[in-house]
Parts: C-alpha cells; sequence; structure tokens
C-alpha cells in the first residue's frame, strides 16, 4: 500500500543511515486499478500495510445499455455490478464482444474496490461449439 493505495512495487531503493540514526527506503509503486504511478518514502524501521489481492475470471455474459457488465463465475452464479472498463480495455472488450467471442474478464478485488483489469478470448468455449 503506498499513500493508501494497493500498488505493486516496480522499484525500491534504501538511503544510508543519517546522523539521526533510520535508513529511508523510497519505493514507486504502479496502482493495479489505474496503472497510476505512486512514491513514498518511509523509515526501513516501520511496518508497511499489504492489500490482500483476489483475482478471478468471469464469463461476459452481456453488457447493458448503461455499460454494466454481466458477469458469469464458474459456479454459474451472475453479477451485474461493475461497470465497462475505461479506455482502450473497454473499446476493445465492446468490440469483440459484438463481434460474437467469448470472453473472459479477469476481475481484480482488494480494499474494498473491484475492476475488470484484462479480457482473454475463451478459447475452450468455442471449440465445443
Amino acid at each position: 500500500m503506498l499513500k493508501g493505495r494497493p500498488c505493486k512495487i516496480v522499484e525500491m531503493s534504501t538511503s544510508k543511515t543519517g546522523k539521526h540514526g533510520h535508513a529511508k527506503v523510497h519505493m514507486v509503486g504502479l496502482d493495479i486499478f489505474t496503472g497510476k504511478k505512486c512514491e513514498d518514502i518511509c523509515p526501513s524501521t516501520h511496518n508497511m500495510d499489504v492489500p490482500f489481492v483476489k483475482r478471478e475470471d468471469y464469463q461476459l455474459m452481456d453488457i447493458s445499455d448503461d455499460g454494466y457488465l454481466t458477469l458469469m463465475s464458474d459456479g454459474g452464479d451472475l453479477r451485474e455490478d461493475l461497470k465497462l472498463p475505461d479506455g482502450d480495455l473497454g473499446s476493445q472488450l465492446k468490440s469483440e464482444f459484438d463481434g460474437g467471442r467469448e470472453i473472459l474478464c479477469t476481475v481484480l478485488k482488494a480494499c474494498g474496490e473491484e475492476c475488470v483489469i484484462a479480457i482473454k478470448t475463451n478459447t475452450a468455449l468455442e471449440k465445443t461449439n
């Protein structure tokens, strides 16, 4: 966790101890939901919070007119509470779904937030049809 956001640490450096005693750790991370860069500096003796991140794949069943996805889990449960992602990922997902492809959406969940972070074509279903 950097600045209260769940991040993947991509760079870390440690400064030498100064005359007041504590070494500092400089961390650079990427927000796992937005991809934005976050930086933080903290004493090397402090504890850091680590987010519990859950990743799950869902089959895309439908996209509503208001931009919500209908997703089905492996167990057959439906959920309709996630919006179509913004940017390139959202437009790629919409165009592939409109093209009749079977799509699997990878949903990341951490710190009370959830969003679709990746998509892939479900080749297992296409081979059986």
